[in-house]
This record gives C-alpha cells, structure tokens and sequence, in this order.
C-alpha cells in the first residue's frame, strides 16, 4: 500500500550506521582543516599558499579519481572497494598525524583523497542497494543528512582539537570512527562481488579521463589566484580539452568496457539531474566561502565565529534532508528538487542585500530559508539520478554527480572570486555576486521543471539487491 513503507531489519541499521559513519569521516575532513591551516603554517614555519594545498589537495584527488573508483565500485563489488578505500584513508590518515614535514603532510592528504574516491561511490552503491525500492528516498536523506552534519561538525571540531590538543588529533580522530565502520560493515554487509565479470577495466579511459578532470580542476583551483589569463590556466584549460578528446574517442573503441557506458551516457534523464546539480552547487559554493569571508573581513569575526556563522544553513540543510527523504516517495522527484531550487533562488536574494551595517543576526533567515532549499535539492536530486540508471550502475551515478557537484562549486568559486574583486568593496561585490548566483538558480529551477523526473527510463524494473537482507 502506498503509505506503508519496508520496515528495516537490524542488519539493515547497523549497515546503515557504519556507512553513515563513513559519511561523516569523508565529510567532515573536506572541512575541518580550514581552521587549523594557521595552527599548520606556525608549526612547519609554512605559507599559506603552500598549507592551502593540505586542502586543494585533497579535494582534487578525490575528485579526479571518483568516477573510476565508481567504475570500480560497480564492477569488482563495492564492499571490495569500500574496504579498500577505508583501509587507504585510515592509514593516510595515521602518516598525516605523524608528518614531519610538509611535504609528507602534503603526501598524506593527497593519498586521503584517493581513499575518500573509492569510499564515496561504494557508500551510495551500498546504500541504495541495502534498501528496498520504496525507502530510495529516506536514502537520499541520510546521505544528505550526513553530509550535512559533517560539514557544519568540521570546522567546530577542527577548531576543538586544535585549540585543545593539537591539529594531529583531527588525522587521529579518524582512526577509531574508521575501525568501528570497518568492523560493523565486515560483519553485517555481505560480499556482493558480482559473479562472471565480463567487462574489462578501461585503462585508457580511467587514464584520459582522470588527466583530464585533473587539468580541469587545478586550472579552476588556481584561477582564483593567477587570473584567467595566466599561460598557465590557458595550458591547462588546452589540456583538458585535449584530453576529453582523447578520452571520447577511447570509449568510442572499447565499447561495452567502457569507463561511462553508454547506457549511463545516453541517459538524459541522469544528466539533466547533472545540470542541475552543477548549477544549483555555485550557489551552495558560494554560500559556504562568503559568508564567513564576509563576517571574518567585514565584521572582524574570528575564524571559529565566522565558521559557525554558517550552522543555521547547515542545521537547516541536515533537518530538512532527512524531511525530503520521507516525502520523495510521496511526492517525487520533481516537486521535491523544484521547490529546493526555488528556496536556494529566494534564500540567495535575502542574503544579496548585504552591507556593511548588516549583522548576522539579520542573516540568520536567509541562511536558514538556503538551507532548507539546498536539503529539499540535494537529497531529492541523488536519489532521482541514482534510481533512473540501472542498479548495477549505482556508484557510477553517484561518483559522476558527485563529479557535476565539484565542478559546479569550483567554476562557481572563479566566477564569484572575479565579481567580489571587482567590486569597491567586499560587501558590494558578494552582493552583486549572489544576485548573479539567485538567477543561475532560477535557470536551475528551468531544468527541474522540464527534465528532471526521478522516474527510470527504459530499463528493467529495480531489481532487489543482493545486500538486501531479510
């Protein structure tokens, strides 16, 4: 009946226990260090353009490897990989702790990101597959949830453990989380390594693909900086186009091996689930780095402050995640991602009219209003691209939306840096920028409206996963 839902086993909890604990490890190191790069920079005698890369490094690794570690994930099994990649991020994080120097700390955060590549798509593989059908969307929730929450969590524990005990204690701290995941997920998720594997590791394309993405994220990292115009952004925007086309005209050969498959690839319903996504992630970017640049340089905020200035967007963000989940069945994928789409567009136009005499206390709605819109968007959007491609396509979906996310928040970082420095001022140049942002959602809301459906197009009806236990 409709309004009767799949009651979960406890196998089925603790499963998804240890991998929102996994959630939370990826999450909340994409975040936690963005405080402690001071505490980094007085202990190695460093400068901040080289303990940056403790953080652009590992968010470019783990964004150049996500789709092959999704590949990985769909064709060797994703508790294969998940094991794998979980092993990689503890012992990473171990020689992270322990770094001696910068280059080693550097090494370790790097070598982190390869490990976070091949968790994230193993994680929504496993997540999606352990339910039934009618609880796709509490997945998306939890999911989103979790992300939520990690991201709000870093920074406040970030600023805890350094102040505390020491920045190390934000690379130990992995290590027990990672244990108790590893262990719980070892006992309750059975192997679901597929049986009489035909398809092929596309070497080819994992390599042209990954220089390209490669290319295309250091060049959007190091825009900010340099400018456009720099030989270098325009080296490496040359060869990212180089190799894509490289890289499309291996799928073009390899066929049924190859790392996107066509029937990913032709899937319109997916990628415009990717548009959307890629335009919706500028204003949700741009959100997470001005408003503590505005409350840090505008009002002389601290860095813990301006930090937790962003919790009513992120409370706001978790609660109404796991909200979205329980409706999407309901409701569906439409409604659900266009009226996310146009509380990010209305949340963006109250937090426009910013100047200097604005407190954060008169944020406060706007920030709440944008995370209500980008919970409603997110947990609505996974679950609608992951469940209109095949199931056994699941961590691929997940890494190549994951993948439209990132570029969207590093494209949307350049074109926001380039309007705030632009401008007389700070305060006059976020404004301006997230009134640019506001429409770019209303053009994302265009997409919700007209393509975005959340229903499977022409393929075989769910199939029940193996990790779906009785």
């Amino acid at each position: 009946m409709a309004g009767e839902k799949t009651k979960l086993t406890r196998t089925q909890v603790l499963g998804l226990f240890a991998l929102s604990l996994a959630i939370f490890l990826i999450g909340n190191d994409l975040t936690a260090f963005s405080v402690a790069i001071p505490a980094i920079e007085k202990d190695f005698n460093s400068d901040i353009t080289t303990t940056q890369w403790i953080i652009n490094g590992y968010t470019l690794a783990f964004g150049v490897l996500l789709i092959s570690g999704g590949r990985l994930a769909d064709m060797l099994g994703r508790r294969k990989i998940f094991f794998i990649g979980m092993a990689a991020f503890a012992f990473f994080s171990l020689l992270g702790g322990i770094a001696t120097n910068i280059p080693m700390l550097l090494a370790a955060r790097g070598l982190m990101g390869i490990g976070s590549a091949l968790m994230w798509p193993a994680i929504l593989g496993l997540i999606y597959g352990m339910l039934p059908e009618d609880r796709s969307g509490f997945a998306g929730g939890l999911v989103m949830g979790m992300c939520a929450a990690a991201n709000a969590i870093g920074p406040v524990l970030g600023g805890i453990l350094t102040d505390l005990l020491s920045w190390r204690w934000i690379f130990f701290i992995n290590l027990p989380v990672a244990a108790l995941a590893f262990f719980v997920c070892w006992k309750v998720i059975p192997d679901d390594t597929p049986e009489n594997v035909t398809e092929r590791i596309d070497y080819g394309g994992v390599i042209t693909l990954t220089s390209s993405l490669f290319c295309l994220l250091l060049a959007l990292d190091l825009v900010v900086d340099i400018g456009f115009k720099n030989p270098m952004i325009i080296a490496l925007a040359l060869a990212t186009f180089l190799f894509m086309g490289a890289f499309i005209l291996v799928e073009r050969h390899v066929g049924r091996d190859a790392l996107i498959p066509v029937d990913v690839a032709t899937n319109h319903g997916f990628f415009a689930a990717g548009i959307a996504t890629l335009l919706l992630s500028v204003v949700f970017f741009a959100a997470l780095v001005y408003v503590p640049q505005y409350l840090s340089k505008v009002h002389n905020h601290s860095a813990m402050f301006s930090g937790m200035g962003l919790l009513p967007m992120m409370v706001s963000f978790g609660l109404v995640s796991f909200i979205a989940g329980g409706l999407y069945e309901t409701v569906g994928a439409k409604t659900i991602v266009s009226s996310g789409t146009i509380a990010m567009c209305i949340g963006m136009f109250m937090l426009s009219h910013l100047h200097k005499e604005t407190t954060f206390v008169q944020m406060i709605p706007g920030l709440v209003v944008l995370g209500a819109g980008i919970g409603l968007f997110y947990s609505a959007i996974t679950t609608a691209a992951i469940t209109v491609v095949a199931p056994e396509r699941a961590s691929l979906a997940g890494a190549i939306l994951y993948m439209f996310q990132i570029g969207g928040g590093a494209i949307g970082l350049g074109m926001n840096t380039t309007i705030v420095a632009m401008a007389p001022n700070i305060s006059t140049g976020i404004d301006r920028a997230f009134t640019v942002n506001a429409y770019l959602a209303m053009v994302g809301l265009v997409v919700c409206l007209l393509f975005v459906s959340g229903k499977p197009e022409d393929k075989p009806p769910y199939r029940k996963s193996s990790l779906l236990l009785a």
